[in-house]
């Protein structure tokens, strides 16, 4: 049993320079295979310009429009919160903390009753 314990590590001992002399060159090939290969045929700096331009408009549209949205559910929460006095406008994280705690005080009013 120890023999064969012995032998099993002297032949491990054996392959794993092999194993790792060999390791880093395959990878190396592999990593230099991938970086010749490119993502179909190349394209002109001028559409590409375009398509990149194209991109950020559509990308600024959505950001405007989620913003426009966001803005008016704030519009609507604010409009059924009690504030005083009634033409201050709340900031969105005063709208946020105060509709917060307009909620924690109703749910603790019922909770009494």
């Amino acid at each position: 049993p120890s023999s064969a314990a012995g032998g099993g590590s002297a032949g491990s001992r054996g392959a794993s320079p092999a194993r790792t002399a060999l390791a880093p060159r395959d990878t190396t090939a592999r990593r230099k295979g991938k970086a010749r290969r490119g993502r179909g045929k190349a394209r002109n700096e001028g559409q590409l310009s375009k398509q990149k331009r194209s991109r950020r408009m559509k990308a600024n549209d959505r950001e405007r429009n989620r913003m426009h949205h966001l803005n008016s559910a704030l519009d609507a929460l604010r409009s059924v919160l009690p504030t005083f006095p009634d033409d201050a406008k709340l900031t969105k994280i005063e709208t946020l903390r105060f509709a917060h705690n307009y909620i924690w005080a109703l749910t603790q009013s019922l909770r009494l009753a």
